[in-house]
């Protein structure tokens, strides 16, 4: 009988590449999207595991709104950290193995080289605070979690998902004819959604648990990713380099968040590829789809 597995948030850019993922390799999959199941409705969620008894539950559900978390941390404390103890406590109860989604943002980027799961984390904000909280009610109430940081997930569902990702910010910005600042003092680990999403099934089927680290593996600043991305998309735009002095956000945001993928290669599973194919890849797939929707 095939492995049973619940997904939770699966209308999301990594959720919709999991679904993929595990149905590709054969596992029989139940979906949940925030309008079916919202997480933070605890008996919602115990009654969608009970109801389907997997073995796997994975979370890709998340409040990432980082700069509005600023004046809505309850909300974002709700979703990121006590729906995760409600996913947690209904895991127990069934046996159920849990795969939680955490972030690069657990860490204040002074360390000026990519993160190791081993080092110390000190978030900067509402949000940062209610993922790492996530991360310890995952870890209070189960023996052998998974835990996986990532960083700037982007995929082909950020085409239809309301708040899209970097790559469809940079695309509109370009068509707009107007000069593009981006930060260049700032640092993460681009992460593609599909590769991120085959890893996990790979970690799930290594048996792998704590915290993991599954970055894009490439660290780099946003304003260089955003260069990455005009020139694979054949586009000329002005981009101009800009500092977190004038781009001023109402959340504070690691400098340099980057990902170890170590652990990840050491556990034996597929090394990341390169963030420039992944971006030729995410925008020939956009171009089809842009096709498909005329």
């Amino acid at each position: 009988m095939p492995t049973k597995v619940t997904i939770f948030g699966s209308a999301g850019q990594l959720g919709q590449e999991l679904n993929r993922e595990f149905n590709a390799r054969g596992y029989t999959v139940y979906c949940w999207d925030r309008a079916g199941v919202d997480i933070s409705d605890a008996s919602a969620v115990e009654q969608a595991i009970a109801s389907a008894d997997p073995e796997i539950v994975v979370n890709a559900a998340a409040y990432n709104q980082v700069d509005v978390a600023e004046k809505e941390p309850v909300a974002a404390f709700q979703v990121n950290a006590l729906a995760v103890r409600s996913l947690a406590v209904a895991c127990r109860q069934t046996g159920a193995r849990l795969v939680h989604f955490s972030t690069d943002y657990v860490f204040d980027g002074r360390a000026g080289r990519p993160y190791r799961e081993s080092d110390p984390t000190h978030p900067l904000g509402a949000y940062a605070v209610s993922k790492l909280a996530g991360e310890l009610y995952a870890q209070a109430y189960l023996e052998d979690p998974l835990i996986i940081r990532t960083s700037g997930v982007f995929g082909p569902g950020g085409l239809r998902t309301a708040r899209g990702n970097f790559i469809e910010l940079m695309m509109r910005l370009a068509s707009s004819g107007h000069p593009i600042r981006v930060v260049e003092d700032h640092a993460a680990s681009p992460t593609y959604a599909p590769a991120l999403a085959a890893r996990t099934v790979e970690l799930v089927e290594l048996k792998a648990h704590g915290v993991v680290h599954c970055g894009g593996g490439q660290p780099i600043s946003w304003y260089d990713y955003a260069r990455l991305i005009f020139e694979a998309a054949g586009l000329k735009p002005e981009l101009q380099p800009t500092d977190e002095r004038e781009y001023r956000t109402p959340a504070r945001r690691p400098r340099y968040s980057a990902l170890d993928n170590g652990l990840l290669a050491s556990l034996g599973a597929t090394p990341m590829p390169p963030l420039e194919e992944c971006i030729r890849t995410y925008l020939n797939l956009r171009n089809q789809k842009m096709v498909e929707f005329r």
